[in-house]
């Protein structure tokens, strides 16, 4: 099957009632959707859609750390929107909404306040080639690249990180940071070459390294290379990001005539958006104090260029302090939402399964213009349905995706 014909689009979005009665009666994966009121909160419970990995489209193949995958925005934007319609997410991460936005159809809008975001997501939201890409590489001078960085060499071999600096005194030149004017095929090439900066295998340019989707402490990976007693070795840097951008076009680009806007700012201040303007927000905000993204991702704003701590990334380690950020955020997408506009929030369970994000958000949207529907649990295969109510694996983060659904006045 062509992977792009599983994106085919309704002609029509439901409305809330009908888009309700749809998830009671999903059945695609052999069962019903199960029922249930909790504290007043109505749950629709089921496996709404594949636990596989990379079954979705291959552009998306960018590796960030707390992300969720593009099964999950899939489900909305084909039920809630028409093409081209507006899609938003104010949390944007690595852009698997806008970017499964825009292989949609729909228009691909988005925000973060890490400004690697726009990085991350930008690029793939624009016609590219491969040969266009390998061309673009050949005009780069390996030469220039001087090591600035000794401690680095923790994680790359002396020769390829002169040719990492080379690389970055190219970008700054064709695709400088916060610049109207950027070459989309340089935006690319920097795209992937973050997605390369450290990671486990040969495909990455780093020496062995763990995880893949984020970076520990120079200290840590001093550490790796004496347990292993290995020092990192030279690796092509031209033939990693050929390889890698070959594996994002597998199934091809995003259509050229889809527009986008993203922005880069505080997810309750979204001065770039208009006011009702947006037909679905899908979203996940960051879990209390579950994910430290400033640390995750040192290396990845060196190679960009960015200070890391001037990113105001705010850590919330109370509950209540979790739910005032969250009212803030809805207040805002009340803005920016058209009249009759859906908002899917997604969340997890956090702290061992004590605490459910999704009745903090339920309680934040209490006031606002919203008519608050429901929670969806989609329920992975791995997971069994008794534990929805309470994560038994004895470890953080999330074993269910949680949507709270709302929609504007």
């Amino acid at each position: 099957m062509n992977q792009l014909s599983i994106f085919d689009q309704e002609k029509f979005a439901a409305t809330a009632e009908t888009f309700i009665e749809d998830l009671r009666a999903f059945d695609d994966f052999g069962q019903r959707t199960m029922t249930e009121t909790v504290e007043g909160i109505p749950y629709l419970i089921n496996e709404f859609w594949t636990a596989g990995q990379r079954q979705a489209h291959s552009i998306h193949e960018v590796s960030y750390r707390a992300c969720f995958k593009a099964q999950l925005p899939e489900f909305f934007i084909k039920r809630l929107t028409k093409p081209g319609g507006v899609v938003f997410d104010p949390f944007m991460g690595r852009g698997t909404t806008p970017v499964q936005a825009a292989l949609m159809g729909r228009q691909a809008f988005g925000n973060d306040i890490n400004p690697l975001s726009v990085l991350l997501t930008r690029p793939r939201l624009r016609p590219i080639t491969l040969q266009a890409v390998a061309t673009a590489l050949q005009t780069v001078d390996w030469s220039r690249g001087d090591i600035e960085r000794e401690d680095l060499l923790a994680f790359y071999h002396p020769e390829t990180l002169k040719k990492l600096e080379g690389l970055r005194l190219w970008l700054a030149e064709r695709a400088p940071l916060g610049s109207e004017s950027v070459d989309p095929v340089a935006d690319w090439i920097r795209m992937v070459a973050i997605n390369r900066l450290s990671g486990h295998s040969p495909g990455f340019f780093s020496g062995r390294s763990m995880p893949p989707n984020q970076a520990v402490s120079v200290k840590a990976q001093l550490k790796i290379n004496e347990k292993l007693g290995v020092s990192p070795p030279e690796r092509d840097v031209v033939a990693v990001i050929l390889k890698k951008s070959r594996t994002l076009l597998k199934n091809g680009c995003a259509p050229s005539q889809v527009r986008s806007s993203l922005h880069t700012g505080a997810a309750w201040d979204l001065r770039g958006v208009a006011d009702a303007s947006v037909d679905l927000t899908v979203t996940s905000p960051p879990f209390l104090d579950i994910v430290h993204y400033a640390a995750d991702n040192w290396l990845r704003c060196w190679f960009a260029g960015i200070d890391p701590e001037t990113v105001a990334i705010d850590m919330h380690r109370t509950e209540e302090a979790w739910t005032a950020m969250v009212h803030r955020v809805l207040a805002e997408q009340a803005r920016i939402l058209r009249s009759g506009g859906y908002v899917a929030f997604e969340v997890g369970e956090v702290r061992n399964g004590k605490v459910l994000l999704e009745r903090l958000v339920w309680k934040a949207a209490e006031g606002l213009p919203f008519n608050r529907l429901g929670v969806m649990v989609n329920d992975q295969e791995f997971t069994k349905t008794a534990n929805c109510w309470g994560v038994a694996n004895g470890a953080k983060g999330t074993n269910t995706n949680r949507i709270v659904l709302l929609q504007r006045h």
